[in-house]
């Protein structure tokens, strides 16, 4: 299947979130991304239909391999260029803030190359 951004960001944060805590809720997604409860209920929903998380019968929001699979690539991206901006002197905040949408577009060619330059040169 293939994703669009915004149920990518979704399991980008959900990743994120449960690295830093014990479970994740809905409540914690829409905090962290900004977003009303009603709209994370409605993508928890979709994404759920589609088999990229599971929810225990208390709201504890987990990834399925599938949804951790994606949530990686993503993240993964998302530090490379994140880091890869900042290292060439963009500011912190604007290389997050470009790093979210770069992301979700860069082909894999691309991001492989750009990867191993950032590695390689250790920046």
């Amino acid at each position: 299947m293939k994703m669009h951004e915004s149920p990518e960001d979704y399991l980008e944060t959900i990743l994120i979130l449960s690295e830093e805590n014990e479970s994740v809720r809905s409540i914690d997604i829409a905090t962290h991304l900004g977003f009303s409860k009603p709209s994370v209920s409605v993508a928890m929903k979709k994404l759920k239909e589609n088999g990229f998380i599971s929810m225990d019968p208390y709201g504890k929001v987990m990834l399925t391999d599938a949804g951790h699979e994606i949530a990686s690539k993503v993240y993964e991206r998302h530090q490379v260029i994140s880091g890869w901006l900042t290292s060439i002197g963009v500011s912190a905040e604007t290389a997050l803030k470009d790093a979210c949408r770069i992301e979700h577009v860069i082909s894999d060619e691309s991001f492989a190359k750009l990867k191993e330059l950032y590695v390689r040169k250790d920046l």
